[in-house]
């Protein structure tokens, strides 16, 4: 609303300084300062009155040390997240942006599901909350959503070249190559660590002969809701100890900050030989208000929590995280950038697994770990929370480092 404003003083009323909300990184600054405002100094009032309405944690007895102490700690602290999210966002960032309207329907449609869980445990107490086949429907309808609204929407392209490959290329090469880069439609991706790094979806379906890439959005949308169901479902496990889902999901939304910037920016894009998504650098402002409400929340969420994410936030996280990779092209890259998600889903797979595996080999079930996910196994060893976080987070850091250098690491 904001932009809007400034806008229009700059455009047709010519107000000396307005025009410096017409930068990303300006209004990115912004977004951060803001976020981080409310969601510290209105987060306080969130987590009171969610005390005062008894909307505390239910903790299941798990043998963990300091597990009672939890029992009753305030929970649905994903609202300070959404609410230290969307203001900023609203305000800031140009809401006609076909992939900062997306993210908007990403963080209410995930905090949607991740609320009505939250309720039916508190207020119905049941402890399983929403049933998993709910949760997946949500999840797989906004994967429909997202990948049909990527595929098919007009202002979703990349600059390509006339061969069809992904392609950067400067204002000033624009004059001097021939015939100039065009912006299309694609379903091409990034395949990280590697020269020719490129790779259509289309390509899944050559076997069809002449046609086949007609049928391209069927593949794309599949994997979009894949990406988005493991993503999410990712996120909600590792939300089990005070500040590791925030704090490693901040670490790997500012990767993807950078990586929507630079997607975003023609010189920078063609600089660094990746691909140029035209409009995706808006994403950047609405990143940088995402970081700053997730950096706010640790400020409450760290040990000794003061409020719980609850799958409000932790549903929505991943959900946003998964949008975005999968907006700057960059969907493969997650199980590296998001591997902590990835290391704690595997843990809980192989588990269950193995468990079921033995049980009717031998005729008792047997365990990998102590307890999955698997920070309840560094618990489980007399591992301190805070500990186990910072590990977390230093290895989260790492993996960030590792998926930034993807640029240039072919």
């Amino acid at each position: 609303m904001l932009y809007y404003l400034f806008e229009y003083l700059d455009k047709q009323l010519d107000v000396p300084g307005t025009g410096v909300f017409q930068y990303i990184t300006f209004r990115s600054g912004l977004a951060v300062i803001l976020s981080l405002f409310i969601s510290t100094v209105f987060g306080k009032k969130i987590i009171n009155f969610l005390r005062r309405q008894q909307i505390g944690e239910t903790v299941r007895e798990l043998g963990l040390e300091g597990q009672t102490q939890k029992a009753g700690t305030p929970t649905m602290g994903g609202l300070i997240i959404i609410i230290s999210t969307l203001i900023p966002v609203i305000l800031l960032a140009k809401l006609d942006n076909i992939y900062v309207m997306l993210l908007i329907v990403t963080t209410l449609w995930m905090g949607t599901i991740g609320f009505i869980d939250d309720y039916i445990k508190i207020f119905k107490k049941d402890k399983e909350g929403l049933k998993g086949k709910f949760k997946v429907v949500g999840q797989v309808g906004l994967g429909l959503i997202v990948g049909y609204v990527l595929y098919f929407h007009p202002a979703v392209t990349v600059r390509t070249d006339t061969a069809g490959s992904a392609y950067s290329i400067s204002t000033t090469e624009q004059n001097t190559i021939s015939p100039k880069p065009q912006e299309e439609k694609s379903t091409v991706t990034t395949i990280p660590f590697f020269k020719n790094n490129e790779f259509d979806y289309a390509e899944v379906l050559s076997f069809m002969g002449d046609g086949y890439k007609s049928y391209a959005w069927i593949v794309f949308i599949l994997i979009v809701i894949f990406i988005i169901t493991a993503v999410s479902n990712g996120a909600n496990l590792t939300d089990g100890i005070d500040g590791l889902a925030a704090g490693t999901s901040a670490i790997a939304v500012l990767t993807l900050g950078i990586f929507a910037f630079v997607s975003g920016n023609i010189i920078f894009s063609n600089y660094l030989n990746i691909m140029y998504i035209p409009n995706s650098g808006e994403m950047t402002v609405y990143i940088a208000a995402f970081v700053g409400a997730l950096i706010g929340f640790l400020w409450y969420n760290t040990y000794p929590a003061s409020v719980f994410m609850g799958d409000t936030g932790s549903l929505t996280i991943g959900g946003i995280i998964a949008v975005l990779a999968i907006a700057v092209r960059k969907e493969l890259l997650v199980p590296v950038l998001c591997g902590i998600f990835l290391a704690e889903n595997l843990s809980v797979v192989l588990q269950v697994s193995y468990f079921k595996y033995t049980r009717k080999k031998f005729g008792e079930g047997r365990r990998i770990f102590l307890m999955a996910p698997l920070h309840h196994h560094y618990q489980k060893k007399g591992y301190h929370e805070s500990k186990i976080v910072t590990r977390f987070w230093i290895i989260a850091i790492l993996l960030a480092i590792f998926s930034l250098v993807s640029l240039k690491l072919r």
